[in-house]
């Protein structure tokens, strides 16, 4: 997809970045809707739509990290990119991001061309949503690939995007063991740097919602679902 075919929503409550990152976004041929905190950013996001969201930790009325659970749990957004925009020195928890459902992070201050080099990254990764409805059965449960969905004993689960695509990477191939290098190519991409323990903890958010026998580790190599 070319730039101007991806639609960026930019959330910061100080004017300046907004103005600053967007004028760049904009030169980049983005389209690209803003916002100042939150609760206006889920409006406009449920109206548009975007390919990739930025989102700043510290804003009044909702914060980044809230602002970003409620998109997750927003299915026709399951799609869309998060990436948050977070101050250096600022109380902020890269692990606290990913549970939350964030693809990545950026530190401020930002130079325009790291952000778009970023950016481009991002968007090489973006999915387009299913157009048929494809599951898999495995076990007790039940993945639907389009909505985002865990189906387990009848009740419908949901699950941050991450947390999806992990498990959906190791359903697609039961029995394969799954190494951490393989895990983070295929769910957070090579563009992305994250800490050794993102895997450990979605996998053990995982397991909090559908049991803990749903994934296996392998000490050492990785993890795999067994049937």
């Amino acid at each position: 997809m070319k730039n101007e075919s991806f639609k960026i929503l930019l959330v910061d409550d100080e004017k300046d970045i907004l103005e600053f990152l967007g004028y760049n976004l904009k030169k980049e041929g983005y389209q690209l809707s803003t916002a100042r905190n939150g609760k206006d950013a889920i409006g406009i996001a449920i109206r548009e739509k975007p390919h990739l969201i930025i989102l700043d930790v510290m804003m009044p009325r909702m914060d980044g990290i809230e602002t970003c659970i409620a998109i997750r749990n927003i299915p026709e957004l399951s799609n869309s990119i998060i990436v948050f925009l977070t101050a250096r020195g600022e109380d902020f928890s890269q692990i606290a991001g990913f549970e939350a459902g964030a693809d990545d992070y950026i530190t401020k201050p930002v130079k325009p061309k790291v952000l778009i080099s970023r950016i481009k990254a991002l968007l090489r990764r973006y999915k387009e949503p299913e157009i048929a409805v494809e599951e898999i059965n495995l076990k007790n449960i039940t993945i639907n690939r389009q909505r985002y969905l865990i189906i387990k004993d009848d009740q419908e689960i949901s699950l941050p995007k991450k947390e999806f695509e992990l498990l959906l990477l190791l359903a697609s191939t039961p029995n394969k063991v799954f190494s951490r290098e393989e895990i983070f190519s295929n769910v957070w991409g090579n563009d992305v740097i994250v800490g050794d323990r993102t895997i450990d903890v979605h996998v053990r958010k995982i397991r909090e919602k559908l049991g803990a026998e749903i994934i296996t580790t392998i000490k050492g190599v990785g993890y795999k679902m067994e049937v």
